[in-house]
């Protein structure tokens, strides 16, 4: 389901509300309520369903998904212009994408390989075989996190991508972690499926210290064709983010503020 866009514009509808309604449920007291306020805009690649997003340095790469139509791509953060760009055969669903050291690992969807790829060509060095759904993926120290669309996040060794521990959410146990950005600061943000909520994650603990709302993005014409929104990542050494979808045409620099 994951794959395809929703049959009907109801179902995503009644997803989404249901999905907030029961994160909401679980809230717990003291966590901050956010909402994104837009700092600038760049153009997005409408043709991509983007499955994961990350800057490192002056670079910045996209995974995407789709079969038949995934792959990955690295830009020049400041000007867009292509550096390196891979795709998939098309029997694989690329997912989320991250840089540990001197190796870029993409996930698979439901194909349970990742691909261990040159930072600099995204050539292919080898594949990697894990248990489960791969779905975002970002990296914090010396550990890559990775979601599976549950609330529990993996962590794994940056160089084998041997599992080295999980933890699971203390609250919001109905959420389904997508694409994860492993912010300066050491915390974990997370879109949630399929919702336009955003998860400030202490990856320590397991405590959701905020829920940002980025609803709205969009204007009324922008929203055809458009499916959800998927893809963060912080901008080095500020307070912004850069946030996306999947088919949308439009890339956001934001910041979290109070609501």
């Amino acid at each position: 389901m994951k794959c395809q866009r929703r049959a009907a514009a109801a179902a995503v509808l009644i997803a989404a509300s249901t999905m907030l309604s029961a994160t909401a449920c679980e809230r717990d007291d003291n966590t901050a309520r956010l909402r994104v306020e837009v700092v600038a805009t760049r153009p997005h690649d409408r043709a991509a369903f983007t499955e994961g997003l990350e800057v490192d340095g002056t670079v910045l790469y996209e995974s995407t998904g789709m079969e038949g139509d995934s792959g990955v791509r690295a830009t020049d953060l400041a000007t867009g212009a292509p550096i390196a760009a891979a795709t998939l055969s098309g029997d694989y669903f690329g997912e989320g994408v991250t840089r540990a050291g001197d190796t870029v690992w993409q996930l698979t969807w439901k194909d349970e390989t990742a691909f261990a790829r040159d930072p600099r060509t995204l050539a292919e060095r080898r594949r990697v075989h894990y248990d489960g759904e791969g779905w975002g993926l970002c990296t914090r120290g010396d550990r890559v996190v990775m979601s599976d669309g549950s609330d529990t996040l993996t962590f794994r060794d940056p160089a084998t991508f041997a599992t080295t521990g999980t933890i699971r959410l203390t609250s919001h146990h109905d959420a389904r972690l997508n694409e994860l950005d492993c912010a300066a600061d050491g915390s974990i943000y997370a879109n949630v499926w399929p919702t336009d909520q955003i998860l400030h994650i202490d990856p320590v603990s397991g405590a959701v210290l905020a829920e940002i709302e980025a609803g709205g993005l969009l204007r009324p014409t922008e929203r055809t064709g458009a499916d959800v929104l998927n893809g963060i990542a912080q901008i080095p050494g500020t307070d912004r983010f850069l946030i996306t979808g999947k088919y949308w045409p439009t890339m956001f620099e934001v910041r979290f503020v109070p609501m």
